[in-house]
């Protein structure tokens, strides 16, 4: 099929790779422009912009798709359906009415468990033990089309964000690879989701990371699942930030909640329930490292007090 490719992220780089390698002709790539990267500041190409460009296609990156201008750039192209993959903006009904088959959507949840911009982490927050990958017809809502093609994956009790996120990602392009040409041959009938089981997620912020001791430790385990690599789960010991990598839920106590406490060789923190059982943790200005190692350069922390 001809098609247009809209992504961002690494996340959609594999679903671009695959539907190129299985000959559909990509007439173009659409992401979202150019971003400040690292201590420079300098703006730096989406990873889906730097595999266009590698392999040859055409790359454009509008602030916006409702200007005519851009609609009408699009329109030339003459794709048969629009492939979206974490692009970032929303599509105008004008731009899904430009391609017969209308616009696919690749989204990392059981839609309509989890719509919106943060599907993984919502599901590890949830403490959701399965979730997967929802190809959807778009609409011109926020994740609100029928469902087209779906697959279940169980969520391992200790894979975190970015570990998830690549699972979906290539379970995703292998998903969409099988359902375009079912999509454009007819043979699947669009299956509306119920309103009644819809959930929404939202951007996560800096401040989202940052470790409430007074909270159970099984809700503070998932938050650091949830929020590694961004924002990090992070506290404060000594005035300075210590962000947490890994860390477990375990039964006990240690007195006040934020106390940390010697732990079976290691560390844990003391919680409004149970113990958080540090695993890796980074100092600020620091690499990573395991906790065992962070110890014996840190003098005070079992008995000190975490946070703010």
């Amino acid at each position: 099929m001809r098609i247009v490719f809209l992504g961002t992220p690494e996340f959609a780089v594999p679903t671009l790779a695959r539907l190129y390698a299985d000959g559909h002709d990509v007439a173009a790539v659409y992401c979202q422009p150019d971003r400040p990267a690292g201590r420079s500041g300098q703006p730096s190409p989406p990873p889906v912009k730097r595999w266009a460009v590698a392999h040859g296609l055409p790359a454009f990156q509008p602030r916006s798709l409702r200007r005519e201008a851009v609609q009408a750039e699009l329109r030339a192209l003459a794709p048969e359906a629009l492939v979206l993959v974490a692009y970032g903006l929303l599509l105008p009904q004008a731009v899904l009415d430009l391609a017969p088959h209308g616009g696919l959507n690749l989204h990392p949840s059981l839609l309509p468990r989890h719509r919106g911009p943060a599907p993984v982490v919502g599901a590890l927050l949830a403490g959701d033990t399965e979730t997967g990958v929802s190809i959807m017809l778009m609409d011109a809502g926020m994740d609100t089309g029928p469902v087209l093609a779906q697959e279940r994956t169980p969520i391992g009790p200790d894979e975190n964000a970015a570990e998830l996120s690549d699972r979906l990602a290539h379970q995703g392009a292998a998903l969409m690879a099988a359902t375009l040409p079912r999509w454009a041959a007819g043979d699947i009938t669009p299956q509306p989701q119920d309103e009644t089981l819809a959930t929404t997620t939202r951007l996560m912020t800096k401040d989202d990371g940052v470790l409430d001791w007074s909270r159970p430790a099984e809700v503070l385990a998932r938050q650091v699942r949830a929020y590694y690599p961004w924002p990090s789960a992070a506290t404060r010991w000594q005035g300075r930030v210590l962000k947490v990598l890994a860390a477990t839920a375990a039964s006990g106590s240690g007195g006040p909640a934020g106390t940390v406490v010697a732990h079976a060789g290691g560390a844990a923190v003391a919680t409004g329930d149970g113990l958080l059982v540090l695993r890796t943790v980074q100092s600020e200005g620091k690499k990573p490292s395991e906790v065992a190692d962070f110890l014996r350069g840190a003098r005070g922390f079992i008995g000190s007090a975490l946070g703010s």
